[in-house]
């Protein structure tokens, strides 16, 4: 009997160690974010507020893969939406230079994309598969913004950041949605493999943000 994810055999605490224990790339990935935004000369604290928010997403997935019970998936799920909606918002005003009524209107149609996008994959998809579908908005959202990044010189860092992210989330997003059809022939899964990829893809747009440094468009802080 599974229990949700190929590596978990029963209900018992260390019953997903290779789950749990990747979770410390989310970990690693905010400590060399928050190294970067520390050297930079113009420390932004919205870019901050997403370093300890990937910190939170680490210890809500942790908590959820260790005691899957009902306040676990909200310490795991919360976190992580906080983050994808609040970094479109963020990359609509910083990177798009979008005024504040359309980042909200913008914002407010992403979100209703992800509920249609996870709402629709629920009614046709395998359950094992439709709990993905929902993340799809994301990719969608990554990819948009950074083809919709205009080709100034001074934001081609946090364009290749954020296409970097887009490719690596498509990947990621693969892995979580196989892991419950690979069972039978790895019994491990792959589900471990989302939250590694996972963290390579918040340190991209982490570190995108911190390089931006709360300037404007076109004037981001040097990398250095």
């Amino acid at each position: 009997m599974r229990f949700g994810y190929c590596e978990r055999l029963d209900a018992s605490f260390w019953a997903e160690p290779v789950n749990a224990v990747t979770n410390a790339a989310f970990l690693a990935a905010a400590l060399m974010a928050f190294r970067l935004w520390h050297r930079q000369e113009g420390r932004d604290g919205i870019a901050l507020t997403f370093i300890l928010l990937v910190v939170a997403i680490g210890a809500g997935s942790f908590l959820f893969h260790t005691m899957p019970n009902r306040w676990a998936v909200l310490a795991d799920v919360v976190p992580i939406q906080l983050f994808a909606f609040g970094y479109f918002a963020f990359a609509l005003s910083r990177f798009l230079g979008a005024s504040g009524l359309i980042t909200a209107i913008g914002t407010l149609a992403f979100f209703g994309l992800a509920l249609v996008l996870s709402w629709a994959g629920r009614a046709v998809l395998p359950a094992m598969v439709a709990g993905s579908t929902g993340y799809a908005a994301f990719l969608l959202g990554l990819v948009g913004i950074a083809l919709a990044m205009p080709r100034d010189p001074a934001l081609s860092g946090q364009r290749k950041l954020l296409a970097l992210a887009g490719v690596v989330f498509a990947v990621s997003l693969t892995m979580r949605s196989i892991d419950g059809l690979l069972c039978s022939a790895v019994p491990l899964g792959t589900h471990w493999l989302w939250h590694l990829l996972n963290a390579l893809v918040l340190y991209a747009l982490l570190r995108a943000a911190a390089l931006s440094g709360g300037k404007s468009t076109s004037s981001p802080t040097p990398d250095r």
